[in-house]
């Protein structure tokens, strides 16, 4: 079964079908299609479709131009399930929030019962979305075996972490190592081989459960560091210490030693979120917590709480309350260099503030107004005089565009979360 399949995508004849089109999901039918597969992206929002139909990328990693190369060489955005039709091999990339604190799995399990339906024998289905150890075959498999009607031994099944970093100039998804699993031998056989014509590199690993693992570990792993240092910059403030410098000096360590900084929070799909689905595992599976994950969680979840004490203290300090006075945020994004604002603290600062009696104004040079959701009214572009007309600026995220000179130069006041003006003098305070 697996040898037919092998062999059309060693000819890159394969049918590739895509489900999400998101952040994960474009980059990688873009690439499906640059290497000549016949690519299906699905997708359940009408008005993502009509856009990449139109040529337009909703996702800062993929160009204009690249989708357009793309559409040309046949790549179809679609909502229609019909175009699924004797698929190859399908990747789902589709989120996994939480609700409640639990694992929001119905994106997952609409995904699984769309392609489920149009799932042949021999072809390949493989789970890209962050999840919990166990998902793919207790919780994936069944789904696919009840709508396609066919047994386990009929299909392929695997799972493969997606480690896309939106907005990172070094790596890509062609040149990030990919962690690809099968159910048994075969599966994975197929998935490296798909894979392996994607990526510079491949990690095979021996079963999903691992690989899920994998992706959790990964991202468990920065939380509690971020955590770390979060803490510790809270501390070094009030033994005014300059926190800083510390991480500067740490940093000069060869061995033993990983620089993390801290920040307003953490933000994106998978820091806020993905530890949270491990800790739920443990807890259901072994009834025990997963204490570090909880106690990273109370941390950063409660960053952007210390941000608005220390905006409003920064504030007396220079004569002013917090109440009435005109803030402006630099940066919505939860990263420097694009424009994904899920779950960024700065969501949760500007309603903190706001609440507060502060009257907020918002630049990000990533975010148009039309994605800016309920803020696009508080949108603005950075310039000398909103700079200089905002009683305090306070800088959220480091993006490339907020050159230190010029915010230094015409902001009364700041209150830098990033260490970005770093070097250049300004009247204000860092985190």
């Amino acid at each position: 079964m697996a040898r037919d399949l092998l062999r059309r995508i060693e000819r890159r004849d394969a049918k590739i079908t895509v489900v999400g089109q998101g952040y994960v999901g474009l980059p990688l039918a873009m690439r499906a299609s640059a290497v000549g597969y016949q690519v299906v992206g699905f997708e359940v929002a009408a008005e993502r479709v009509a856009s990449l139909r139109a040529g337009r990328s909703h996702v800062g990693d993929v160009s204009d131009n690249e989708l357009a190369i793309a559409l040309a060489r046949g790549f179809l955005p679609t909502s229609d399930e019909n175009d699924l039709d004797a698929f190859d091999l399908a990747v789902i990339s589709v989120p996994t929030p939480l609700a409640d604190g639990l694992p929001d799995m119905s994106f997952i399990e609409s995904a699984a019962t769309t392609v489920g339906r149009r799932l042949g024998e021999g072809a390949c289905v493989v789970l890209e979305s962050t999840t919990y150890p166990g998902t793919t075959e207790e919780f994936l498999a069944p789904i696919l075996e009840r709508e396609s009607g066919l047994s386990r031994s009929q299909f392929l099944l695997g799972y493969s972490p997606e480690r896309i970093d939106p907005g990172n100039p070094n790596y890509s998804f062609e040149n990030t190592p990919k962690v690809v699993s099968g159910d048994r031998t075969e599966s994975l056989a197929v998935v490296d081989a798909f894979f392996s014509t994607l990526v510079n590199r491949t990690v095979p690993v021996a079963n999903c459960a691992e690989a899920e693992l994998v992706k959790l570990l990964e991202n468990t792993f920065r939380h509690v560091n971020i955590a770390l240092v979060n803490e510790l910059a809270k501390f070094a403030r009030g033994l005014d210490v300059d926190i800083w410098r510390a991480i500067d000096a740490a940093a000069t360590k060869p061995f033993g030693f990983m620089r993390f900084t801290p920040g307003p929070g953490v933000g994106g799909h998978c820091l806020p979120i993905d530890p949270s689905y491990l800790a739920w595992r443990v807890r259901e599976h072994l009834g025990q917590n997963f204490r570090f994950v909880e106690l990273a969680n109370d941390i950063n979840d409660h960053m952007p709480d210390y941000v608005e004490q220390r905006v409003s203290d920064l504030l007396e300090r220079n004569g002013k309350s917090i109440d009435g006075a005109s803030i402006l945020l630099l940066g919505l994004a939860y990263k420097a260099s694009t424009s994904d604002w899920r779950e960024s603290p700065s969501v949760k600062i500007a309603h903190l503030l706001t609440a507060a009696g502060a009257e907020i104004t918002i630049c990000d040079p990533h975010i148009d107004v039309d994605r800016a959701g309920e803020f696009a009214d508080v949108l603005v572009d950075l310039s000398a005089q909103v700079l200089s007309s905002a009683d305090l600026s306070v800088i959220l995220v480091d993006h490339p565009e907020f050159t230190p000179e010029f915010i230094a130069t015409h902001a009364s006041l700041v209150f830098d979360t990033k260490n970005h003006l770093l070097g250049v003098g300004f009247s204000g305070e860092t985190l």
